[in-house]
């Protein structure tokens, strides 16, 4: 059996648009987001508000996404891979929209890092020299 640490990003992220295939074919615009740790896609899934409310009652929306639209969609995401660079831990995020009949997709990279590990990692006196320039 194949074990989550052996796939590589791209992958997984292709197993994320797989497993959001249904509920993007109902939308027509959202966020799709997805949680990096270590390399290895944690949480993920879409913000939206699919609801259109008027006269005190709330409509379906009937249309969403075609297969070729999340097929685009797709593919820039894994294209946007591209420009994730050293960071293993972060969140990317995915603004769509369907306008004119194509999809138009913002992706927004964030990196996180945390003081902890990097205090852990580097020796104590390589910080301390290069602040007592900065801070006295």
């Amino acid at each position: 059996m194949l074990k989550t640490e052996q796939l590589s990003l791209a992958r997984q992220m292709d197993m994320v648009f797989k497993e959001l295939q249904e509920e993007l074919s109902g939308l027509t615009s959202g966020t799709v987001f997805v949680q990096i740790r270590n390399n290895m896609i944690g949480k993920f899934g879409i913000r939206h508000n699919p609801l259109s409310g008027r006269s005190g009652g709330f409509t379906d929306v009937k249309e969403g996404m075609t297969d070729g639209q999340q097929s685009s969609f797709r593919l820039m995401a894994l294209e946007s891979l591209k420009y994730k660079r050293r960071w293993t831990h972060g969140e990317i995020s995915y603004e769509f929209a369907i306008r004119q009949g194509m999809v138009i997709v913002d992706a927004t990279l964030e990196s996180n890092y945390n003081m902890a590990n990097l205090m852990i990692r580097s020796p104590r006196n390589a910080y301390a020299e290069s602040s007592e320039k900065f801070f006295g």
